[in-house]
């Protein structure tokens, strides 16, 4: 009986502990699918995509961590055959310095031109469009008045 109850004990205990060491597989294995991006979908992570390269990167993964690899080893090794856009979060470095700080720059040159052009429209010009100085308007008169007194008409 004591043998019977210790057997059972035993294999309850190895199957929590296999249940939880899964958990903890899982776990891990949804943190790197949602760290990588799907190579055909480019916009989803391997955990959202439903894409079939996506389904044999996942397998890919959950071998490679079956294998005993770190996360760390398996991102290196898929890098080194996919290239940094497999990762989300790519490194800075020279290769990637455009996808990391491109939008500023745009966005920046972009502040730029709207700040120059706002400028030039509210800046006043040196010649008001429609003044004329006071000699043209005497001339302007004079020349009304004879063409009004014209004894032609």
């Amino acid at each position: 009986m004591r043998a019977t109850a210790l057997l059972l004990v035993t294999m309850f205990s190895v199957g929590a502990i296999a249940a939880t060491s899964d958990a903890a597989l899982n776990a891990r294995l949804k943190k790197l699918d949602e760290e990588l991006r799907c190579l055909v979908c480019q916009n989803q992570s391997l955990a959202d995509s439903n894409a079939p390269l996506a389904q044999d990167l996942r397998r890919e993964v959950r071998s490679l961590a079956d294998a005993g690899k770190s996360d760390a080893q398996i991102k290196e090794f898929l890098v080194a055959r996919y290239g940094d856009f497999v990762l989300y979060k790519p490194p800075v470095k020279g290769s990637t310095w455009l996808l990391w700080f491109g939008p500023f720059v745009l966005l920046a040159g972009g502040a730029v031109v709207w700040w120059s052009v706002s400028r030039r429209r509210t800046r006043p010009s040196r010649e008001t469009p429609g003044a004329v100085d006071g000699a043209a308007v005497n001339e302007g008169v004079e020349r009304a008045r004879e063409l009004l007194n014209d004894p032609r008409t």
